[in-house]
């Protein structure tokens, strides 16, 4: 082992376990060393980047001996690109990395009372789960190692992809990507060769110039597919051509529309989508039911996944037929209609005012008439007068964003007193948080990792939790 007094260079390290945030971990004179695209096994000279007073992080240098368990990388962006991150990792790793995550959350640092933790319940498929992908443009795209920015012309210097890690203002323009199934790789190609090709503007997020901005791609386990591209600002005629070209050559697009988006920021919740073309929405089904997606509407982002995710939600509620339940931060009140059959009444609550729409749209197509839906900030509409007007819940269900619940909320829940909850998080670490709080009259009784997101760190995780006897 060498250290320099600038560069500290740790020689023929053997990288010991799967660490959080993508990264493994070995020890070197006592002290962690977080290392990037590690597989435990392999042996490697680490460069650090950062050293705190407990721990270092660092990059591989050089590949002394690749582990036993390592797996080539399928995709050829791997490293740069921010996602899939754990392509190298056998599938059985992530699985029970993913599970531990969970238990360190819940256990080493949440400090709960927990039953064993179940398996990490697997994705049907690990390629081509997603059904939906943002791509960003660029004029700026980032170069690859060994491109000589001076040789590099305007076009060739355009991009349409990924944000890459660490850099708001770099984009690593995609080839192909193994995330979400076709025509999504070729719908994609398609539009920039054509803005390209036809001297659209790509836009520059660092000085915020340009006009065309970025895509939205959904598509369904049915094959439907919804196309939605952002311009920075309105010109008919530039508008139409793309429009009317990626039209003709994707006739399986049953649903194209576009945004002008003036802002300085890429998000479109705060903007109006227009239909230019077909539907006004597409379609998933689960267990006979049909959801309506809208431009804006959320759905989980692995269709099959998002089943056996639910299937798992509705297992821990227990439901007998005559329960009220509540479905709180319902999106388009999946989760309410997936539990509607064996509840006598649920009632969703949602920020988006969208979703709701959707939703109630949902539940009328579906025949279902026991789910009712409220458009809202949770932590105002979610009230003791609310829930006199709607009737005490027996069973809660929520699926809060990534940030948790709110503290004002988790004080009328407990107020409410239902007899079950059943917790999904796609956060371990908030969801900790809130059932620290909420424990102090709830029990936990299970909890199931869910894998929905294959080759990265995320993980879902569905707690059950049935209150105290008094």
């Amino acid at each position: 082992m060498s250290r320099k007094k600038t560069d500290l260079l740790l020689e023929n390290v053997t990288i010991e376990a799967v660490a959080a945030e993508g990264k493994a971990l070995t020890h070197v004179d006592g002290m962690v060393v977080f290392v990037d695209f590690a597989v435990p096994g392999d042996v490697v000279d680490i460069k650090v980047y950062k050293k705190k007073k407990n721990y270092m992080e660092g990059f591989i240098l050089r590949m002394v001996k690749p582990s036993e368990q390592r797996l080539e990388p399928f995709c050829e962006h791997f490293g740069v690109c921010g996602g899939c991150r754990w392509q190298p990792l056998p599938y059985s790793m992530q699985l029970e990395a993913k599970r531990q995550q969970v238990e360190d959350q819940l256990v080493r640092i949440g400090h709960l009372d927990v039953p064993e933790i179940r398996p990490t319940l697997p994705s049907l498929r690990t390629q081509y789960y997603r059904n939906k992908l943002e791509f960003s443009a660029s004029s700026e795209r980032w170069l690859l190692k060994g491109e000589d920015p001076d040789s590099v012309s305007e076009q060739d210097r355009m991009g349409l992809g990924f944000h890459v890690g660490k850099f708001f203002d770099k984009v690593l323009d995609i080839r192909q990507c193994y995330l979400q199934p076709e025509p999504s790789n070729s719908i994609r190609l398609f539009i920039k060769q054509f803005c390209v090709e036809n001297g659209y503007e790509f836009y520059n997020i660092r000085e915020n110039q340009g006009y065309f901005r970025n895509v939205f791609i959904r598509t369904t386990e049915k094959g439907s597919v919804m196309l939605i591209v952002c311009f920075a600002f309105e010109d008919e005629a530039r508008r139409k051509a793309l429009l009317d070209a990626v039209g003709a050559r994707f006739p399986q697009i049953s649903s194209l529309w576009y945004v002008i988006n003036e802002k300085l920021n890429d998000s479109i919740g705060d903007q109006s989508p227009v239909l230019y073309k077909g539907e006004d929405a597409i379609y998933e089904e689960m267990e006979g039911l049909r959801f309506k997606i809208g431009p804006k509407s959320f759905y989980q982002t692995n269709s099959l996944q998002a089943y056996r995710l639910y299937s798992v939600a509705r297992e821990f509620a227990a439901l007998t037929g005559q329960e009220v339940v509540y479905d709180l931060y319902t999106g388009t009140g999946t989760i309410a209609q997936f539990v509607s059959r064996q509840a006598a009444k649920v009632v969703g609550i949602e920020y988006v005012p969208e979703a709701i729409e959707d939703a109630w749209s949902n539940a009328r197509a579906n025949g279902i008439g026991n789910c009712t839906f409220f458009a809202g900030d949770m932590k105002d509409v979610l009230n003791e007068k609310f829930i006199a007007r709607n009737g005490k819940p027996d069973v809660i269900i929520l699926d809060p964003p990534r940030a948790g619940i709110h503290p004002d909320v988790a004080q009328v829940i407990l107020k409410a007193a239902p007899q079950r909850m059943v917790y999904v998080s796609c956060n371990p670490a908030s969801q900790a948080r809130d059932l620290a709080i909420l424990c102090r009259d709830y029990v936990i009784t299970a909890v199931q990792p869910v894998d929905m997101f294959p080759h990265t760190m995320h993980v879902e995780n569905v707690v059950a939790l049935q209150r105290k006897a008094e």
